[in-house]
């Protein structure tokens, strides 16, 4: 076994949301959970099939957002991972009507951050076992940052 990493490619001013699933339906029900929640999202959606042709399966709306997703899906090569890229929405968003989904194993992170994905790789192919998203603490947040965190937030529309 070798273990890799690799650094996915997050458009600005996109996220991403990294999974685990098991079934080529997912491709079609991650789609549906997308729209069904926000008809502003643009998206794409790559699903690395992991028997049978183990295509890399595809939807979207947008066709920037769906080759940045096919490519992250190439560098990860890991069966049944997907990976959503999205903008002019939030994964927290999405997240609950994803893990809902039934064919969904695992979020592995939902993240705007520098994501690397940390990768086994056997004579059998690739798994994911972990990910490293953004970078180390560089200290513990004063009440200056408290302040601009509760604003942040609010700005969103996440709080009153």
């Amino acid at each position: 076994m070798e273990l890799k990493t690799v650094t996915l490619e997050i458009p600005v001013d996109c996220n991403l949301i990294l999974g685990q699933t098991h079934f080529i339906k997912t491709v079609e029900d991650l789609y549906e959970i997308m729209v069904g929640i926000s008809s502003q999202v643009k998206f794409g959606i790559a699903f690395c099939e992991a028997s049978a042709a183990c295509l890399i399966r595809i939807a979207g709306n947008d066709q920037n957002l769906q080759a940045v997703a096919i490519k992250n899906a190439q560098t990860i090569s890991a069966g049944h991972s997907f990976l959503i890229v999205l903008k002019d929405a939030y994964p927290i968003n999405f997240l609950n009507a994803i893990k809902q989904c039934p064919e969904v194993c695992n979020i592995y992170c939902a993240t705007a951050n520098n994501v690397q994905v940390v990768l086994a790789e056997t004579t059998q192919g690739r798994g994911i076992l972990g990910i490293i998203d953004g970078f180390s603490p560089q200290g513990v947040e004063g009440s200056e940052d408290i302040k601009a965190r509760q604003e942040l937030l609010r700005q969103f529309g996440y709080k009153m």
